[in-house]
């Protein structure tokens, strides 16, 4: 395949993507809508029940005990539903990106800080490669955030426990930029890799994963003008690759 038939396939394979992303995100939408009225009503119920339960507290009653833990968990799954429909509503919202100059360094160090005390206590030890004559970039800092934040999630669940995430910064070529995260984790089998942007498509144990994370992240980096490549190897661990444009401007695929 010549260089202007990748190009013009690239293309064609964001414009699938983005109507698949678009449809999917109509539909989130008006199910999560229809889904937050009645969360709020039961949610609401059982506050009202933990409130009266509270003021009989004071019987030594082991039924009143059990009443009390299955109302906490009405509170507790009512709560990750309104997780997942928040979610849904991020994944459907298609928010214009606000331009601005991004110090990527920056972003990566600020959001490294906040899931690095966390990680220590798994003995996971995050590594630090930035390059530090990287050029400012023209992008969306809060979107960005979210996206390295959510990586990096990511690869402290795939380790677990006792491994090492390594973040790498550098200069791609003359109009762009890598973001590159790699873990020591688990892996991610060869035959899920071509689904793994699918929305609502998940590896993790039921109840541990809604599958839209890495789809939100990569609508954000397509509508930022960049592309995420992945590198896995099952049991020994993931490398993905945020490619970012230095500006708008910039035609990133076009040197695909």
């Amino acid at each position: 395949m010549d260089a202007p038939e990748k190009k013009d396939w690239l293309l064609d394979e964001r414009l699938l993507q983005s109507q698949k992303l678009a449809a999917i995100g109509e539909l989130s939408a008006g199910i999560a809508h229809e889904i937050n009225n009645p969360l709020a009503i039961i949610r609401q119920e059982a506050e009202w029940m933990q409130l009266l339960l509270k003021k009989l507290g004071g019987r030594d009653h082991k039924e009143l005990e059990e009443l009390q833990g299955s109302v906490h968990q009405i509170v507790q799954q009512v709560d990750r539903c309104t997780e997942i429909t928040r979610n849904l509503l991020d994944f459907a919202r298609k928010r214009d990106p606000v331009i601005q100059a991004v110090e990527v360094n920056r972003i990566i160090e600020n959001m490294t800080m906040l899931v690095e005390k966390e990680a220590k206590h798994k003995n996971i030890t995050i590594v630090r490669h930035y390059d530090e004559t990287l050029p400012m970039i023209y992008s969306d800092a809060p979107q960005l955030r979210q996206v390295i934040l959510n990586f990096l999630t990511n690869a402290t669940h795939a380790i677990g426990k006792d491994g090492v995430v390594t973040i790498t910064t550098r200069l791609s070529h003359d109009d762009a930029v890598d973001i590159v995260i790699s873990d020591t984790g688990c892996g991610i089998p060869a035959d899920h890799l071509s689904k793994i942007f699918d929305p609502f498509f998940t590896t993790k144990p039921p109840g541990q994963g809604t599958g839209l994370g890495l789809s939100i992240c990569h609508g954000i980096i397509l509508r930022l003008g960049g592309r995420i490549t992945v590198d896995s190897q099952l049991g020994q661990g993931t490398e993905f690759t945020i490619t970012l444009p230095r500006s708008r401007e910039s035609e990133l695929f076009a040197h695909a």
